[in-house]
């Protein structure tokens, strides 16, 4: 596929034998990212790791320092007793067994994160079919399954997200979008490799952080050095 002349400007601006501190890196991206919407920062990290091996799966969760840009639309299962915590602290639907049944019987998943209480998964059962391949089932692990709902859904608000890594052993993650000034991305760039760092299988052998790569939305790929983030 033949790249744009606007690509192909740009991407002069970047030396490909470089690998660039992080600083350099987001600063660098930042002036190839002259398209004409607000696009966003993403990092891509190879791993150490071998991805058929679940016991060497990277998953976490975490709460970025500032704004990725994009709040996500969230669903609460939840019973009564929680439906104003859950309203109070900005999830877009709340609902019980009404709710649930009314998905099972529709099968539209129109939210992007599901939240509930524990005492709500075994009626969530009968939607795992729907829920379970898009990612969307809440689980403990990504903490989306919990009793305090108002925690939950405010630090999803927040921009909390959940990653983990794919089949060939990479992370991709935006840290925010081109308009946030360059200190802010680097906290958040800098939290990201922190949370992956302290979730590091201890079967890893070898270097963990193989390659680090950041880009912009239709921007050229920066390579950052990985010493500089170990």
């Amino acid at each position: 596929m033949a790249h744009s002349k606007r690509f192909q400007e740009v991407s002069k601006l970047v030396d490909k034998a470089k690998k660039y501190s992080p600083e350099e890196a987001i600063d660098l991206a930042k002036k190839t990212a002259n398209t004409k919407f607000t696009g966003s920062v993403e990092l891509h990290i190879r791993l150490g790791i071998d991805p058929e091996k679940s016991e060497q799966s990277v998953r976490a969760t975490l709460v970025f320092p500032n704004t990725i840009g994009k709040t996500k639309k969230i669903i609460a299962f939840v019973g009564q007793d929680k439906e104003k915590d859950a309203k109070e602290a900005g999830a877009d639907l709340v609902g019980g067994e009404e709710l649930i049944n009314e998905i099972a019987q529709s099968g539209k998943t129109d939210f992007e994160v599901a939240v509930a209480t524990p005492d709500m998964m075994p009626k969530l059962a009968k939607l795992a079919k729907l829920l379970g391949p898009k990612g969307l089932m809440p689980n403990p692990k990504t903490d989306t399954v919990g009793p305090n709902v108002k925690k939950m859904v405010e630090d999803l608000k927040k921009g909390k997200i959940a990653f983990k890594n794919d089949s060939t052993g990479i992370i991709h993650q935006a840290i925010g979008k081109t308009d946030l000034d360059n200190a802010k991305l680097l906290e958040n760039l800098n939290a990201l490799m922190e949370v992956i760092k302290k979730a590091k299988p201890s079967s890893a052998k070898g270097a963990y952080l193989k390659s680090v790569t950041l880009t912009t939305t239709m921007g050229p790929g920066i390579q950052i050095d990985p010493s500089s983030l170990a």
